[in-house]
C-alpha cells in the first residue's frame, strides 16, 4: 500500500483518508498549505496513510467479508505501517486523526490500540458503521464498530488505557455529521471516557473548506 510522508520531524501524525480520497487526499484538497508551518518548521510529520473505502462501500461484496478484509487492513497498520513510523520518527508522542470515515479508522485504532497513541482527532465523523453494513450482525462488525463496543468495554487495563488518550472530536454547524459526532461523545461520556467535543461556529458546503484548519488547530 501507498503511503505520503509531510515534513521531517517532530510529533508524528498518521492520517487516514476519507470514503472518497487515498492517500494523496489531504495533498489535494491543499492541507498542507494550511499545515506547512506544522511541516517546515518541524512541529509535526504527516504520515497519510492509503484508502480501506472498498470493506464499506463496495456493496457487491457481503458486509462480512468485507470486515474481514478491514481486519487485514488494520493488520497492515499496526504490524507494517505504525513499525514504520516508529523508525522514521522516535518522538514518543503519537497522534492520528482522520476526516468523516477517516474520523472512523483514526479513532477505531485508537480505541483498539490505546497505547500506540497519544492524541485521537475526529474530524467531522460518524462512529456507527451499520448504515454500510446492511444491519448485518456478526461479531467481525460488531468489533469494528465503536457505536456498539465502547458501551461494552469491560477490561478495565483496556478502559483505563483508552482514558489516558487525549480524544477529540470537531465538526461543524451544519455538517452531515454532526448528529453523529455527539451520539459518540454521549456515548464516550457514559463510560466516563473524558474528551473534547467541539462544534465550529461556521458553515459549509465542503467540509475540506474547513479541514486543515481544523485539524491545525488540534494539533497542540
Amino acid at each position: 500500500m501507498e503511503l505520503l510522508i509531510i515534513g521531517h520531524g517532530g510529533t508524528p501524525v498518521l492520517i487516514f483518508p476519507s470514503a472518497h480520497g487515498n492517500f494523496r487526499e489531504w495533498d489535494n484538497h491543499g492541507a498542507f498549505a494550511v499545515l506547512e508551518e506544522q511541516a517546515e518548521k518541524g512541529y509535526n510529520q504527516f504520515f497519510c496513510a492509503d484508502t480501506f473505502s472498498e470493506c464499506f462501500l463496495k456493496r457487491d461484496i457481503d458486509p462480512v467479508s468485507r470486515m474481514k478484509r478491514f481486519n487485514s487492513y488494520q493488520a497492515y497498520v499496526t504490524d507494517e505501517l505504525l513499525p514504520f513510523i516508529r523508525r522514521e520518527n522516535d518522538h514518543l508522542y503519537r497522534i492520528t486523526a482522520g476526516a468523516a470515515l477517516g474520523a472512523y479508522a483514526a479513532v477505531l485504532f485508537a480505541l483498539k490500540h490505546p497505547d500506540s497513541f497519544n492524541k485521537v482527532i475526529g474530524l467531522c465523523g460518524y462512529y456507527d458503521i451499520r448504515v454500510h453494513m446492511e444491519h448485518m450482525i456478526d461479531d467481525h462488525i460488531y468489533f469494528n464498530n465503536p457505536a456498539e463496543f465502547v458501551p461494552n468495554i469491560s477490561d478495565d487495563k483496556l478502559l483505563k488505557s483508552i482514558k489516558n488518550l487525549n480524544i477529540r472530536l470537531i465538526n461543524y454547524r451544519n455538517s452531515d455529521t454532526q448528529v453523529a459526532t455527539e451520539a459518540f461523545s454521549d456515548l464516550l461520556r457514559r463510560k466516563y471516557i473524558e474528551h473534547q467535543l467541539f462544534t465550529w461556529n461556521k458553515e459549509t458546503d465542503d467540509m475540506w473548506k474547513f479541514l486543515p484548519a481544523m485539524l491545525k488547530e488540534n494539533l497542540y
